[in-house]
């Protein structure tokens, strides 16, 4: 599934979460329950209920809490993180959420010269701000969306009344997180994307076009609190299923290459080790090449998820001596596989089977293979292969 977000009046948390309600209807139940595992069900009320400007109809979703209860409405990350983690959240809504606050506070870090563990979020430290980002996490994590896209950006004009006192619009936290971002001026007054959602899109790392093969199968609105002079104050999600009935899925992955032909190739290979183990990083590949002056080097390819960009950029950088990297978002096709154990004389095999388009295929690991004599590893093989897919068919 692939989801396109048209920004039409913007994008803050509470839009983002009213659009995927709009569109997963049967979520919204699921919300509460969030809140109870997160710690929060006390501290906040959840609001969502149908929407209509005169233009367009969809859904608003508002996070309520008692403001004379709120106390300081300031909190630092570590003590978000700690919170989060010591919490009954599931392991997917976690994780989620854990990067979109990274996310802000790398940028909060990076604008007022702090480390990131001692950043204060001030607005975003109020538990409004935190449920709507454990919400949006958790509809990312559930709603089995494949890949995003989304539209340019509008930039917004003016200021706005932050704790730091009045700030141009984006903020600076916004316009840091949103690099790389197309933006377009539509002319109209008034912050357009808030910080969280700023967080959120950077999050899903969406592309600029919509992937091949796919059909329009659903769509939804999502109103934000704000009111726009001329345009509704929305964004709207366009859903997307592969038309062809693929037997395989479609994500995106992050791919950076570099030249190496300063460094040695034992210091290169332990680099490459160090690159391949950093969290994120779903293969390393080395290729060799002639470069100016006849110098023998390597071409360095990493493939990663793209949420892991940062750290696995830091890690290419601090292991090797490139001084630049090159980097591209890439659409990929990936078959659908398993992995089982198949029991062979007395010994467990690793096998990896993967549905093609002319039926099932199966993969044992080379690496258990190495205890068969050579003489018999081949048929082997073999009946292991056959009995994982036999297994595979019940």
């Amino acid at each position: 599934m692939h989801i396109h977000l048209d920004l039409v009046g913007g994008l803050s948390g509470d839009m983002f979460i009213s659009v995927l309600l709009d569109c997963f209807p049967e979520q919204g139940s699921l919300l509460s329950n969030v809140m109870r595992d997160a710690g929060f069900a006390d501290l906040v009320r959840l609001e969502s209920q149908p929407a209509d400007d005169s233009t367009l109809t969809g859904t608003a979703f508002r996070v309520l809490t008692d403001k004379d209860a709120e106390g300081h409405a300031h909190r630092h990350y570590s003590e978000i993180k700690r919170i989060l983690t010591e919490s009954s959240l599931d392991h997917a809504t976690l994780q989620v959420a854990l990067g979109i606050f990274e996310i802000i506070a790398v940028a909060e870090a990076g604008i007022h010269g702090k480390e990131v563990d001692a950043v204060a979020f001030h607005e975003l430290g109020a538990w409004d701000s935190i449920a709507d980002i454990v919400c949006a996490s958790h509809l990312i994590a559930q709603c089995g969306v494949t890949s995003w896209s989304v539209s340019k950006l509008p930039i917004g004009r003016g200021q706005i009344k932050t704790a730091h006192g009045m700030l141009p619009i984006p903020a600076p936290a916004t316009s840091l997180i949103l690099q790389g971002f197309e933006f377009f001026d539509d002319a109209l007054e008034g912050e357009r994307i808030t910080p969280t959602g700023a967080a959120i899109l950077k999050y899903l790392s969406p592309a600029r076009g919509i992937p091949p093969e796919v059909s329009l199968s659903k769509t939804g609105t999502g109103f934000g609190t704000k009111k726009f002079p001329g345009i509704s104050n929305v964004v709207r999600a366009l859903i997307f299923e592969q038309s062809n009935a693929a037997a395989w899925d479609i994500d995106q992955v992050l791919q950076l290459e570099f030249e190496i032909d300063d460094q040695s190739p034992e210091a290169l290979a332990v680099a490459i080790d160090e690159i391949r183990n950093t969290k994120g990083v779903l293969d390393v590949l080395q290729m060799a090449y002639t470069g100016k002056k006849g110098r023998q080097g390597a071409g360095v390819r990493v493939l990663l998820d793209p949420k892991a960009e940062l750290p696995v950029m830091e890690s290419c950088f601090q292991h090797t001596t490139t001084l630049g990297i090159r980097k591209q978002l890439l659409s990929r096709a990936t078959l659908r596989r398993e992995a089982v154990t198949v029991a062979h004389d007395g010994q467990q095999y690793r096998v990896k089977t993967a549905d093609r388009p002319g039926g099932k295929t199966a993969k044992v690991e080379m690496d258990d293979l190495q205890t068969v004599n050579i003489v018999d590893r081949e048929n082997v093989r073999r009946q292991i292969e056959d009995r994982a897919l036999d297994q595979e068919d019940g």
